[in-house]
């Protein structure tokens, strides 16, 4: 199979469950093989080079693409032009695994697709109405892979991600930022955190997009928590647990007019039909991620940014 996003915050986590899986991965970067992948067959090409495509898809001729690289650089990602370029160059791997023998392809989509609304997004009935760039990018590559994978006779599912954090997340997203503000012994400027969000541990997530692969099912699929959780809690956990909730400064910063007040999932497909549900509470997902920062964190560079 194949992996695109393989160095990136998502795509780190599925590496190893992948080759415990049994399957035999080959993986993409832009960049220099990492360290200790051994177990992982490393290809180096440029996605958004669209001449290393079609020779990338001719030498692994993969069976399954798990397709999870983007640019999701942090303040940037929502409007950038480059989210063009990402769907020119996702409808070319697609066109182009396909026509060297690919039957399953497996993208990674987010809840940014789902109209705002107050009751849980449903697959299927909730209405995609886009407010970004990134947003409306993902649901013409959802729409299009959809109707080339029926023409094309493959299988087709398209997991929508919606919020995580975890080990390797890039430092400025709120929970890294939050996690080492507070380590360092420094105040964290907060909203008031009403917003209420759907958190999932990026090792759920992955898990969650690996059992998606290695199912059935088709279409769109919810990967998430299913349970609502107010920014303020979110926040307020960290600082518990790392015993500094006195340098947690709710309502430093101003909530922006353009952030939904809030964003959950019906996660009804994923646990009956995918048959998943997540390994990790919050209060042990914060835990693992506050250790990983406290042991590791301060010294290592950031993942990629290919979060969907």
């Amino acid at each position: 199979m194949l992996v695109t996003g393989a160095t990136g915050f998502i795509g780190r986590q599925l590496l190893h469950m992948l080759v415990e899986a049994g399957l035999d991965v080959h993986a993409v970067t832009s960049r220099d093989t990492p360290d200790g992948r051994e177990l992982v067959t490393w290809h180096r090409a440029d996605l958004l080079d669209g001449a290393s495509i079609p020779d990338l898809c001719a030498t692994v001729q993969a069976n399954d693409l798990l397709h999870v690289a983007w640019d999701t650089t942090p303040g940037a990602y929502t409007r950038t032009p480059r989210n063009l370029d990402w769907l020119a160059a996702s409808l070319q791997l697609a066109r182009s695994f396909v026509e060297h023998g690919g039957t399953r392809i497996v993208g990674a989509g987010t809840c940014f697709e789902y109209a705002h609304q107050a009751a849980p997004c449903r697959e299927g009935s909730t209405p995609l109405e886009p407010d970004t760039l990134y947003g409306t990018s993902k649901v013409a590559l959802q729409r299009v892979l959809a109707c080339y994978a029926d023409e094309a006779g493959i299988s087709c599912a398209w997991g929508r991600i919606f919020f995580l954090y975890g080990p390797h997340e890039h430092p400025d997203r709120l929970v890294s930022s939050v996690t080492r503000s507070l380590l360092a012994g420094r105040e964290a400027a907060c909203s008031v955190g009403t917003q209420i969000r759907d958190f999932l541990h990026v090792a759920d997530v992955a898990a969650a997009l690996v059992a998606l692969l290695r199912s059935d099912v088709t279409g769109p699929v919810n990967i998430a928590s299913g349970t609502p959780l107010t920014i303020r809690d979110l926040v307020l956990e960290i600082g518990e647990q790392i015993g500094r909730r006195d340098l947690v400064q709710l309502g430093a910063l101003p909530l922006s007019p353009r952030d939904p007040p809030h964003v959950v999932a019906d996660v009804t497909r994923l646990r009956d039909e995918v048959g998943f549900t997540p390994r990790f509470s919050l209060a042990a997902g914060i835990e693992d991620t506050v250790r990983w920062w406290s042991n590791e964190g301060h010294d290592a560079s950031p993942a990629r940014s290919t979060r969907p």
